[in-house]
């Protein structure tokens, strides 16, 4: 079995959202065997010097990367009354010195100009600054995901067809992920693995990690429900199953 490389993971430093420690990811990662690890916390980079540090002091490969905000439109116009919350999820790795320099102007520019409830981007900043970054199409809550569920797929290929001029070849990934009790998943990535065929897109296998251990499940939650003043003695709260442990995907590996 070729070795499984996380892509997609947050920190604490994605703030009041994830639960492992930078230390503590790296100590996971080399129990593990992992030779090399991404970090991508949301909208910010707080976490990457403290990442790289800690990440090469043991050996292990780190790569630099965000999950940043995306608004449909531009950044510069105020969104539509009925998406007063327009932000979607967009995975972004650094690819050399160069995608790290344009990571951190992507970011400060979407705390500077683009900030609506979060720090977002849209697709003309980042044709600007997308030289030495590889992307990710996002988890669940990536625009193009969205077109797929809400069965907009004219506008999920029109958005495809945008991110391959922006990336120039193997720098543009749909992002595949499978986590139990998450139906919506199996609709989208057989979409995706058909984009895949159509347009010649790579795919890769990523796991939405936000916590090192499935008993941390509950404890992730409750920094959830801090960040959405709900509690969780309420039915209804929004349970975020998508985010997963370190090992889900590694054990499903080994069963196949």
């Amino acid at each position: 079995m070729s070795k499984f490389v996380h892509l997609h993971v947050h920190s604490e430093y994605s703030l009041l959202d994830g639960l492992a420690k930078l230390p503590k990811i790296i100590k996971k990662a080399q129990e593990l065997d992992m030779d090399t690890i991404a970090l991508t916390d949301h909208g910010a980079m707080y976490g990457a010097y403290n990442f790289y540090r800690e990440a090469t002091k043991a050996g292990i490969k780190p790569i630099i990367g965000c999950e940043v905000y995306q608004a449909e439109g531009s950044i510069y116009n105020d969104p539509p009354q009925d998406k007063k919350k327009d932000r979607y999820h967009l995975l972004l790795l650094s690819k050399n010195e160069t995608g790290y320099k344009n990571l951190m102007k992507l970011t400060s520019i979407a705390h500077l100009d683009g900030f609506h409830y979060k720090p977002r981007i849209d697709l003309d900043v980042l044709a600007k600054h997308s030289d030495g970054l590889i992307c990710l199409s996002g988890c669940l809550q990536g625009l193009l995901n969205q077109y797929i569920l809400r069965n907009e797929d004219s506008k999920a290929e029109e958005l495809v067809q945008k991110f391959m001029k922006i990336f120039p070849e193997d720098h543009y990934y749909l992002e595949l992920q499978r986590h139990p009790g998450i139906t919506e998943l199996n609709k989208v990535n057989d979409k995706l693995l058909d984009l895949s065929r159509t347009y010649g897109i790579p795919v890769v296998a990523t796991n939405d990690v936000h916590y090192l251990k499935k008993e941390h499940a509950e404890a992730q939650e409750i920094l959830l429900c801090i960040q959405t003043q709900r509690t969780m003695l309420e039915k209804n709260r929004p349970l975020q199953k998508c985010r997963s442990s370190f090992k889900i995907y590694l054990r499903r590996l080994r069963t196949r």
